[in-house]
């Protein structure tokens, strides 16, 4: 009979309070690996021969246990319960019940909107609650990645990277929305890279960045993530909340309601005959693209699907291969959900492309030293648009610094980092300045 191989996991300090976990939240304070102490649980990976293990893992688990947790967890008989540290945030509590027992064995999930869930991410956020694996925070969830996104999903109890993945149904990242999460779980070391984030939305229609959720040192933090994270980025699984509600409320963060979902790409082009092609059709002409159909929208794709989807992306300033004229997740997700900018009307017979939007004079008017009525015409322009803080005075016809800052805010409100951002306005931060 093939041996059965067998691995140990180490779980983080979670809501338990046997002398184990005891002593490992004492050895992660004092800076020892934390392997070292705690509870063990031995996971089994059965083969493919079904052999069904019985007393030999529980005999392997108790041939592991920690002596010193052994020796010190018990006083003539009777198990000592540890006290709950206390903290600079001050007197810490368990989530449920008296040292940290769940209220059930298996308590029903919560339902929670995706608005909910980044809004209970905020508060973190907010408070800049410190990191750590063996404090809790006020409302009783564990300052780590895993209890921050126990609190966000409102769950019942403290989970960690081991366990989150039951609680949600895996998705792909093409299809993430506000509120769902990317993991990554090391089950080799649990605490050697074992990260989760939530996902706040894309930063821009690259999908290369979003604005991730996370609890990590020294604090909770917000900030734009590349996909899907610094380190092991190819690591990490989307999974979205089983007890998702839906509802019509959206988070600042950039979070969508529930939606139907994209039915894939290969329900749409030249020669395709379906019910999606007719529903997309139908948004698209919601939002501005009556034009476009001279009869329909039916079920048979036509040169009027492609134009008006064309026309609703490029609405959303999208160019090459993001506005060829045939939907995507994104472009889906935004119809579906009636977001985004709506197809513009078309213009009037002799009406230049530019009508309403003066002409971008070109980059050299914005440069150190240079002075010109453009310049003056840009700043009063960010001012109109919030986005002149940087002004002591002014504006006027002299680049300055304070012209940069501002229109450098105005390009990382849009999304765009590194050399996108740089301050300097080139064609199309002129137009969605003017728009």
């Amino acid at each position: 009979m093939a041996a059965v191989p067998v691995f140990e996991e180490f779980e983080p300090a979670a809501d338990c309070d046997c002398a184990g976990c005891a002593h490992r939240r004492r050895a992660h304070t004092a800076g020892e690996h934390p392997s070292a102490q705690g509870c063990r649980r031995a996971l089994v990976v059965v083969t493919a021969a079904g052999v069904v293990l019985g007393s030999t893992a529980a005999g392997a688990t108790a041939k592991n246990a920690s002596p010193a947790a052994a020796s010190s967890g018990e006083r003539n008989g009777e198990r000592a319960v540890e006290p709950w540290p206390s903290t600079e945030q001050g007197g810490t509590a368990p989530l449920h019940g008296p040292a940290g027992r769940p209220a059930t064995e298996k308590a029903p999930r919560r339902a929670v909107t995706r608005a909910e869930i980044i809004n209970r991410a905020k508060t973190w956020v907010d408070a800049k609650v410190p990191y750590s694996m063996s404090k809790y925070w006020s409302d009783g969830y564990r300052q780590d990645c895993s209890g921050y996104v126990s609190m966000a999903w409102n769950l019942a109890k403290n989970e960690w990277t081991g366990s989150l993945a039951q609680f949600g149904d895996r998705i792909t990242r093409d299809n993430l929305q506000a509120g769902d999460i990317l993991l990554f779980h090391n089950p080799a070391d649990p605490t050697g890279g074992s990260h989760v984030t939530i996902f706040g939305g894309w930063t821009d229609y690259t999908h290369t960045y979003y604005t991730a959720y996370e609890q990590t040192k020294p604090h909770t933090r917000k900030q734009a993530t590349p996909m899907a994270y610094w380190n092991n980025s190819a690591s990490y699984v989307a999974y979205r909340y089983k007890g998702l509600a839906t509802g019509t409320g959206t988070g600042a963060g950039g979070g969508q309601r529930e939606a139907v979902a994209f039915p894939g790409v290969s329900r749409f082009g030249p020669g395709k005959r379906n019910a999606s092609v007719t529903r997309l059709g139908e948004m698209l002409v919601a939002r501005g693209g009556k034009r476009f159909y001279r009869e329909g929208p039916d079920p048979r794709w036509t040169e009027a699907d492609r134009r008006a989807t064309r026309a609703f992306q490029r609405a959303q300033g999208w160019r090459g291969k993001e506005a060829d004229g045939l939907p995507g997740p994104h472009t889906w997700r935004l119809l579906v959900n009636k977001q985004g900018r709506t197809i513009p009307a078309a213009k009037p017979p002799g009406k230049g492309p530019q009508a309403g939007t003066p002409a971008f004079p070109g980059r050299a008017h914005f440069r150190p030293g240079r002075s010109s009525t453009y310049v003056t015409q840009l700043g009063k322009r960010l001012v109109e648009r919030g986005y002149g803080k940087h002004y002591t005075s002014g504006p006027d016809p002299s680049w300055r610094e304070a012209d940069r800052r501002n229109v450098q805010a105005f390009q990382r409100a849009q999304g765009w980092r590194g050399a996108a951002a740089d301050g300097y306005p080139g064609p199309e931060t002129w137009r969605r300045l003017f728009s």
